[in-house]
């Protein structure tokens, strides 16, 4: 699967997509193909603030948990329910349905260290 091109990466595998002052938050293939089966995710609490660099949530497999980290300042606004009922959807659509949670944004500028998609490709290649 092509990384997609309108959001950026951070170096620990979370794709970043600002739309306004909106930003949605995901899991890049890469990291669900090393996660394998996701079993669970939990984020946090709708309201909850965020500095950048922050573990906004942990996601588990059958093979490992790995913390979530967000490169923005923000609030978080929404969390995606289908995680709860369903948390293989990671593992099929990680860019798309599968995206993690959406923040009010304060401060973008982390973004600033976040990587474009043919960059974070050529780093992670298969």
């Amino acid at each position: 699967m092509p990384v997609p091109n309108d959001r950026v990466y951070s170096e620990s595998h979370e794709w970043h997509k600002l739309e306004g002052d909106t930003l949605t938050l995901g899991l890049t293939q890469f990291a669900v193909d090393q996660l394998t089966d996701v079993t669970f995710a939990e984020m946090r609490e709708p309201g909850t603030t965020v500095e950048p660099g922050d573990v906004v949530g942990e996601v588990e497999s059958v093979k490992t948990t790995s913390d979530i980290y967000c490169a923005v300042a923000g609030e978080i606004v929404e969390v995606n329910s289908k995680l709860g009922e369903d948390p293989g959807v990671l593992n099929s659509d990680p860019f798309g349905e599968g995206w993690l949670l959406k923040l009010k944004v304060t401060d973008k500028s982390g973004l600033d260290t976040c990587v474009d998609a043919a960059t974070y490709e050529k780093n992670h290649q298969h």
